[in-house]
């Protein structure tokens, strides 16, 4: 049975994480004040205080709210540090299990009642079993925060290796694509028709969604963090260097910072050239925005504020935009602008080195799989009968 945090420990907590509020979005914020102890916040603000990346830091905050809030339903006590091993290998239980085999016995998998309780906190939206993504994700969060407190866990232990491996072969989910549809060049236009009105609200729009497509397919987080002081103008380019005579077009870099595969002492950029340049500095220019955030939060009468856009809202305005261009928001994530990117890319003929030095994809492998995908469709191996 969970215990009943008294509310003024929570007004406590709550306040005390006013210190991560450009992390932490508000709301989320009084959540985790009730599921977090006091041992947890001090060890949020440290790592903050330490300079970790804020989409790092606002990934272990969430998941060490799932992982209090599982541990209080499923042993009625706060996660203990460090995690027995036997802790451990009940959380890959709960979460990593057989389908075929739970619907034999309803006692496989994780337990009714903390599944209730997960649910009914909105922690748990899966219905099945867990993503293997999602579950060694939040136990390398676990990993990382005892490491952090001084501590040594069972993390690479024998027995939790060999769970995960059975486990996932046990639960048979396939892999889910963050945006289930890409967001190529037919759907880009389609959006960018969908915010042509000239009110603050679309110019910023168009602004986001031109920005993040056009300078390799930026994640939500890069997007939601861009800031002014990221920006530098570069001389103008032609729009075809083979032809000396061409026209020229603006040219803009973007230091990307710290990002998902960077840190923030990398001196990556990226360029935007033509349009998405001249639609990103009319947004500016018209919304009075000389530092700090590019994208705000602008609310029902027009007024910009002064704080950045979170990621979530950069999501929830792709799929805004989604509906008012007629298409089906359930198949599209902001993820999509990057996956759309690579894809509309190879569409082009564009190579996949020169694609990804724009994209800032690490992994060969990964950026790939556009490729192929693309060329599939392309090619004839698919067409033997038709």
């Amino acid at each position: 049975m969970a215990k009943t945090i008294p509310p003024d420990a929570i007004h406590r907590r709550a306040e005390e994480l006013d210190a991560l509020d450009a992390i932490l979005p508000f709301d989320r914020r009084d959540q985790l004040a009730a599921l977090l102890t006091d041992d947890d916040v001090a060890t949020l603000k440290h790592l903050a205080s330490e300079g970790m990346g804020d989409n790092t830091l606002r990934a272990l905050s969430s998941d060490l709210g799932y992982l209090e809030a599982w541990c209080q339903l499923a042993t009625g006590s706060p996660l203990p540090w460090p995690a027995p091993e036997s802790l451990l290998l009940k959380f890959v239980a709960h979460h990593l299990w057989d389908p075929l085999r739970r619907a034999e016995d309803p006692s496989h998998g994780m337990p009714v009642e903390v599944e209730a309780g997960l649910r009914s906190g909105r922690l748990l939206r899966a219905e099945g079993p867990h993503a293997p993504e999602t579950v060694r994700r939040r136990l390398t969060s676990w990993s990382i925060l005892t490491r952090w407190r001084g501590l040594t866990g069972a993390f690479d232990g024998p027995s939790l290796k060999s769970a995960l491996r059975l486990t996932v072969r046990a639960s048979a989910r396939p892999r889910q694509r963050k945006s289930k549809k890409a967001v190529t060049g037919d759907n880009l236009a389609k959006l960018l028709d969908a915010c042509a009105d000239e009110r603050l609200v679309d110019l910023r729009d168009r602004a986001l969604l031109l920005t993040a497509f056009a300078s390799g397919g930026r994640r939500r987080s890069e997007v939601a963090a861009l800031r002014v002081e990221d920006l530098a103008d570069e001389d103008p380019v032609q729009i075809d260097p083979s032809i000396p005579d061409s026209p020229s077009l603006p040219c803009l870099a973007i230091r990307l910072g710290r990002t998902k595969t960077t840190t923030s002492d990398d001196d990556e950029h990226v360029l935007l050239i033509g349009r998405p340049v001249t639609t990103l500095k009319r947004w500016l220019q018209e919304a009075e925005i000389k530092e700090g955030p590019v994208f705000r939060r602008i609310d029902q009468w027009g007024n910009i504020d002064r704080r950045a856009l979170t990621p979530q809202s950069v999501n929830l305005i792709l799929k805004s935009r989604c509906k008012k261009a007629g298409l089906d928001p359930t198949l599209f994530s902001a993820h999509g602008l990057r996956s759309g990117y690579l894809t509309e890319a190879a569409n082009r003929g564009i190579p996949l080195p020169e694609a990804m030095q724009q994209s800032g994809h690490k992994s060969v492998t990964q950026a790939a799989r556009y490729y192929n995908d693309a060329e599939r469709k392309q090619g004839r191996a698919a067409r033997l009968v038709v």
